[in-house]
């Protein structure tokens, strides 16, 4: 059966790590990105309004370059970004249209959908808006992008049947992650029908340098192509999928991606254990085993962000970047509310009450020398 966005390639062009030139993005650079991936047949490209200054080098590198009909173009809507009402949502909106010199959007995301932002979309009626701007003509698919866990997905699309798409974080690290849960999601959306725009296949960066054990499993079975690839190609080879979204950076990403995907094939039996083997492998990787059941935020007199520290600590031993691992650390502590580690006065309260006997407060003190 036929699903919307079949017909686009199964590569799609994330315009949020655009190259970087005296702080700000390098539009010449862009333009030379754009025009291969454009002569290799690839059409989708994906930006928003809080990637800052990506939707107007989308539209010098893009829109003010080729047909308008030669492309797909997705932005999205963030309504829990300095909006206060439903028309500083419009105003948003119009914005865009501005930025990315455009009359319309082929595909348009109600963005980041998940714990602490989902309510604003209901409080400002931003679904029925959506779906007025379709109706007029400047907005051709209406879909939703998430970062949240499948109960919420389940009640959003129970209460939403007429999204037309959804856009999940889905790759081969995070299938069967008990937090970001890509398998269950992705099982949700195709229960209800829903074709899936994929983004973060290659985790912000973190599955192109995976730990020395994985890279070994991926080079011993194709030694030509990338660990990247296979982060890009797990995800494409799933059904339902309208397109996968690679934050490409430099032309170097381009021509790599460009090397697997126009001709892409799904995955044989072989290929599918070679996956299996190198999710294995991540496992053996010893992680702070935190369940995330903030037993230890109840009493910590000085209110540390301990679960998020932890999930930047693990993602730092797994893939060794620590850079991305900071970044990271600001969503799972410094948005949350809470302190970061060195705040803490090591009172040992957390120890006594965590459940998986954690050296928490030693544990703390690597997070601190490690992202100070």
């Amino acid at each position: 059966m036929a699903f919307l966005g079949e017909e686009i390639k199964k590569l799609g062009f994330g315009m949020m790590r655009l190259p970087q030139k005296d702080g700000k993005i390098d539009v010449e650079e862009t333009k030379k990105m754009v025009d291969l991936y454009m002569k290799a047949g690839f059409t989708y490209f994906d930006t928003a309004f809080c990637y800052g200054g990506s939707e107007d080098a989308t539209r010098q590198a893009l829109v003010e370059r080729y047909p308008r009909e030669s492309f797909q173009l997705a932005t999205k809507l963030s309504a829990w970004l300095n909006c206060n009402s439903k028309e500083d949502c419009y105003k948003q909106f119009e914005t865009s249209l501005k930025q990315l010199g455009t009359d319309y959007f082929d595909y348009y995301l109600l963005h980041n959908l998940g714990p602490q932002r989902t309510h604003f979309y209901e409080e400002y009626d931003l679904w029925n808006w959506a779906f007025e701007q379709k109706t007029a003509g400047k907005i051709k698919h209406v879909g939703f992008s998430f970062h949240g866990g499948p109960e919420e997905l389940e009640d959003i699309l129970t209460k939403h049947p007429e999204a037309e798409f959804v856009q999940l974080q889905i790759n081969y690290a995070d299938w069967e992650n008990k937090d970001i849960a890509s398998r269950r999601c992705y099982e949700i959306c195709r229960a209800h029908g829903k074709p899936v725009i994929v983004m973060e296949p290659v985790k912000g960066g973190f599955l192109a340098t995976p730990p020395e054990n994985v890279v070994k499993v991926f080079k011993d079975a194709e030694p030509e192509n990338s660990v990247a690839s296979w982060a890009v190609r797990f995800c494409a080879d799933l059904e339902g999928i309208i397109t996968v979204l690679s934050g490409m950076s430099t032309l170097q990403q381009v021509e790599d991606n460009l090397s697997y995907m126009k001709d892409f094939k799904h995955f044989d039996d072989g290929q599918k254990k070679v996956i299996e083997k190198a999710q294995e492998e991540l496992l053996k990787v010893p992680l702070v085993p935190c369940t995330d059941c903030n037993y230890c935020t109840k009493v910590c007199p000085v209110d540390i962000g301990i679960p998020g520290t932890f999930k930047c600590l693990n993602l730092y031993k797994l893939f060794n970047n620590v850079s991305s691992a900071k970044v990271h650390l600001q969503w799972n502590v410094d948005n949350l509310g809470k302190q970061r580690s060195e705040k803490c006065i090591k009172c040992g309260k957390c120890e006594m009450a965590c459940p998986q006997h954690i050296d928490i407060r030693n544990q703390l003190a690597t997070a601190t020398e490690l992202f100070k």
